[in-house]
């Protein structure tokens, strides 16, 4: 074959040979075409003419090498024997002719020579090349030419002599060679693309996935395990190529020690079996145990080792006896070098990462209470690694009066002293909602607290409670997301809720209260910015994506299905950012209001009003409004809201501690009218005195309105304090059974 191939057009096809052929006759007849034809008579070297010379023959012959002499004008190519001989043509068949010659060659390599010679003839110079031949019993060689024009006296091209010899086994060697080289360079970039995947490796479960799919360049493997060491027990992280059953079996059973892992483990070395036998003969024991039922035939065992410790073994097993070479071993030892450093890493990611994930799950509450009349669902979902923990988290706080409260917030920081902090401020936000706080108290405290720890970091967060009895929520911001709820039409929308500065940044913050009301099977989604915000995606997107996934319609509620509402909560969280898009972890809380046994309000209104928060005497006659109204008697209204706030300011003026509200709809037994009853509980000893003000007197007139306006009042002494009462009568439906609510 030529060594200097021609160039080839785009769309190149071997021709047919005899085509090939009568081309480069044609073109050598041409070059010397014109060209005067010598006188006959003179003979070849060695033939009749000129002679070799002695001390050259033998060293030919020694060699191998065998001479040409071409005739260009007359076309009459002879050689020697040897030359026949290296050729594989038969002198006396041979007509001589350089079409003849061309015809021997491969159909790939006779242009080449053509092309050669011609320019060699026209340049009066010398050519050499590679080709292929085709001996009489079918085998094929390769000759080796080098040739030189000569001239005549007239400086014409005349003849053309030289010498060929057999380099079949040279080209085998270059071919060899070639065949070498392509397969170091395809282990090179092996080894490159694995050292690429391994570090892209994270767990330790992604880097015996890389191991297990690795093409091995030259020896492809029948099987492949990656095991690590555990308290002298195999654990195996990943495998290809072995049954299922089989790698159950031996995974986490100790490892003997005789075993060639745990000799590839004990002296770091890597341990080579080319056969069966050789097998049986060096661990007798080890083969009858594990090594015979594999179906394998040769085995490399490469010891994971990082920093002069032993941490595992790989596995690579062949079907087929197998005396690896040097370079074969060089490789996988190097493969193994690589596993062991992708393992180490992935070993560490994993335990940080756990670690990270147990002190979250400490921060969190370990379950969700249960609150009659509502449903909840929660979802907590990390992200980032190692110990990029987040200060997200969530909380359902049972309140006094049955009520409940949410929460949801995100501590600035992903470490673990965000985290720290979180569990600080989610025990003490707990404790202030739980002593019965309304919400703004709630947040305000809690915003006092995390400042008075002095940890440089603050906090977001909604807290919202709910009255369970008749679905009234009253939510306070800091400087968090609004809440998302969904109708019971299906749809949802982002309710806006009046916000304050995130928690710690102003102790003396005073946070507003934004109320709202649920109809029975009605939900309110609180989550932390993870959910609706990512990489490429804006928080109106994000908002957008999340009230498409929560309007979605819900399967239907039956008894022997899963809850919707955890539905819900899963197909929220499975539309989350992808991992590798999410930058922050994601903490959901969803609460579903519903509504009353039997489609009726609990008819009972219980709150605690504090000494110093007159706000909530406000508050308390919204939520008596709303009462009242579910309660279907709306013409007490405004005379049930007057008489109230003037009990319990009555209350909290002369007093010098909390007081307890409580309204009540009944009927009496043997009565057709529903009655609304008021107390208003204190624990001084100081009781009310009517008295009769002057006209231009600016108080004084409060147990004037109650007497007036109301059927019924009085005081009742209770064992530390007293109660002050009020009914009033009103049309409408009541229970039935005289039950008080």
């Amino acid at each position: 074959m030529a060594t200097e191939p021609e160039p080839q057009g785009p769309a190149r096809r071997s021709p047919p040979a005899q085509a090939v052929r009568t081309a480069a006759g044609h073109a050598l007849r041409t070059a010397t075409a014109g060209l005067p034809v010598p006188p006959t008579g003179r003979g070849l070297p060695g033939r009749g003419g000129d002679s070799t010379p002695d001390w050259l023959e033998p060293a030919m012959a020694a060699n191998g090498i065998g001479s040409f002499d071409w005739d260009i004008r007359r076309d009459i190519l002879e050689g020697d024997q040897r030359a026949c001989d290296i050729l594989g043509l038969d002198p006396d068949r041979f007509d001589r002719s350089s079409a003849a010659f061309l015809a021997l060659l491969h159909p790939e390599d006779a242009p080449v020579v053509s092309r050669r010679v011609e320019r060699a003839v026209a340049e009066l110079g010398q050519c050499g090349a590679y080709y292929r031949t085709v001996h009489p019993g079918g085998e094929m060689h390769a000759v080796r030419f080098r040739g030189r024009v000569l001239a005549d006296a007239f400086g014409r091209p005349s003849r053309m002599v030289g010498f060929v010899w057999d380099a079949t086994v040279e080209l085998h060697k270059r071919e060899k060679a070639g065949e070498l080289a392509a397969l170091r360079e395809e282990r090179s970039r092996f080894i490159k693309e694995a050292a690429r995947a391994l570090s892209e490796a994270v767990t330790v479960r992604d880097v015996a996935r890389v191991f297990t799919e690795l093409p091995l360049p030259g020896l492809p493997p029948d099987g492949l395990v990656l095991a690590s060491m555990e308290a002298g027990r195999l654990a195996i992280l990943g495998a290809s190529g072995y049954r299922s059953e089989l790698i159950a079996r031996h995974d986490r059973s100790p490892l003997a020690a005789d075993h060639p892992m745990a000799f590839a483990v004990r002296t770091r070395t890597p341990v080579f079996i080319a056969d069966r036998d050789e097998y049986r003969e060096r661990y007798p024991e080890a083969w009858e145990q594990l090594g015979a039922g594999t179906g394998r035939s040769s085995w490399a065992f490469l010891p994971l080792v990082v920093s002069g410790r032993a941490i595992g073994v790989c596995v690579v097993s062949f079907d087929d006896d197998r005396e690896l070479d040097a370079d074969e071993r060089t490789l996988l030892s190097t493969l193994g070098g690589l596993v062991a450093q992708s393992l180490a890493r992935a070993q560490l990611h994993d335990a940080e990462h756990e670690l990270a994930a147990s002190l979250q799950r400490v921060m969190l509450p370990r379950a969700v209470p249960s609150v009659p009349g509502v449903t909840t669902a929660v979802r907590y979902l990390a992200a980032g690694s190692g110990l990029q923990i987040g200060g997200d988290w969530y909380d359902v706080v049972p309140l006094p009066g049955g009520h409940v409260g949410l929460v949801i917030g995100d501590v600035q920081g992903h470490d673990v002293h965000a985290a720290g902090i979180m569990g600080q401020l989610r025990i003490a936000l707990r404790a202030y909602a739980a002593e019965g706080h309304p919400p703004a108290a709630v947040m305000a405290r809690a915003s006092r607290f995390l400042a008075d720890l002095d940890t440089d970091h603050f906090a977001t967060c909604t807290y919202a409670e709910v009255n369970v009895d008749y679905g009234v929520v009253y939510a306070v911001r800091a400087g968090h997301l609004d809440p998302v709820v969904r109708r019971a039409d299906g749809s949802a929308c982002v309710l806006p809720v009046a916000g304050g500065l995130p928690l710690g940044v102003d102790p003396d913050e005073e946070y507003r209260v934004t109320r709202f009301s649920l109809d029975p099977g009605e939900t309110v989604l609180l989550c932390t910015d993870g959910l609706v915000e990512a990489r490429g995606m804006d928080l109106d997107t994000g908002f957008d994506r999340l009230c498409e996934a929560v309007a979605a319609p819900l399967p239907a509620r039956d008894e022997s299905a899963r809850e919707p509402l955890e539905e819900l909560a899963d197909r929220v969280a499975a539309r989350a950012a992808d991992s590798s898009e999410r930058e922050d972890d994601i903490a959901l809380l969803l609460l579903r209001w519903d509504g009353p046994s039997g489609g009726r309000a609990a008819q009972q209104l219980r709150r605690r009003i504090g000494q110093a928060d007159l706000a909530r005497i406000s508050e308390l006659r919204g939520e008596l409004r709303d009462a009242l109204r579910r309660w279907q008697v709306p013409d007490l209204i405004d005379t049930a809201e007057l008489l109230s706030s003037e009990l319990v300011t009555n209350a909290i003026r002369h007093t010098d501690r909390d007081a307890m509200f409580t309204a009540r709809l009944y009927q009496a037994p043997g009565q057709g009218r529903a009655r609304l009853r008021v107390e208003v509980e204190d624990e001084s000893d100081l009781w009310p005195t009517r008295r009769t003000p002057g006209e231009q007197a600016s108080s004084g007139r409060g147990l004037m309105l109650v007497e007036a306006l109301a059927d019924g009042w009085g005081v009742e002494p209770r064992g530390s304090g007293k109660r002050m009462w009020f009914e009033l009568s009103a049309e409408g439906p009541a229970p039935t059974d005289g039950q008080v609510y």
